[in-house]
């Protein structure tokens, strides 16, 4: 069994097709949320596995029978943390998914939406999310997010723009940290 990470696919979602980037490139390659669907749904089931645990950071899709339809057909036993995007009852969304959760808490790191304050980080390493796409938490983000600085180490996003549009392996990401996270970990 392999575990996998997957943020902010936006399935469904025509307008994700025509967001911009801050230097005005294309946020995605698509011109209509049709193909794309259809090719993250391809590329997903192309490297997950039936058995394989997979953590969805958010924004799935914008309404709840996307949603469903295109869960039923995503391999894998799926946990959701639900995005800003996600907003409907949770009740609504338990179908498909093996769990749902705000947050998810393990050895040394916190899977998350939207990247936690840096305040919170003293009881994790690393935080692994989503809700950024192609930007990434910098030194100093919270004092300026549209700043260009250089990345934080310890956030991770892990938003399709960051991975090809496809789900990354759990083990890739915590080795790209360069952080042992079999030493003991302070929880206050």
């Amino acid at each position: 069994m392999k575990t996998w990470l997957y943020a902010d696919p936006h399935f469904g979602h025509q307008g994700v097709c025509d967001f911009l980037r801050h230097d005005g490139k294309k946020l995605r390659p698509w011109f209509d949320q049709q193909h794309m669907t259809e090719d993250m749904i391809r590329w997903y089931n192309e490297m997950v596995n039936d058995e394989d645990r997979v953590y969805i950071l958010g924004d799935v899709a914008f309404n709840v029978r996307t949603m469903k339809e295109v869960v039923a057909r995503l391999k894998g036993r799926k946990v959701l943390v639900p995005g800003n995007h996600d907003p409907n009852n949770l009740r609504k969304y338990i179908d498909g998914f093996d769990d749902v959760r705000g947050y998810v808490v393990k050895k040394g790191f916190i899977l998350s939406h939207i990247p936690i304050h840096p305040g919170s980080l003293s009881r994790w390493r690393v935080n692994i999310h989503g809700h950024l796409h192609y930007n990434q938490v910098g030194v100093d983000y919270y004092d300026d997010p549209d700043s260009v600085s250089r990345p934080d180490p310890r956030y991770v996003c892990v938003s399709v723009e960051h991975t090809n549009f496809r789900p990354i392996l759990l083990d890739e990401v915590l080795k790209k940290t360069g952080i042992n996270f079999d030493e003991e970990v302070i929880r206050y």
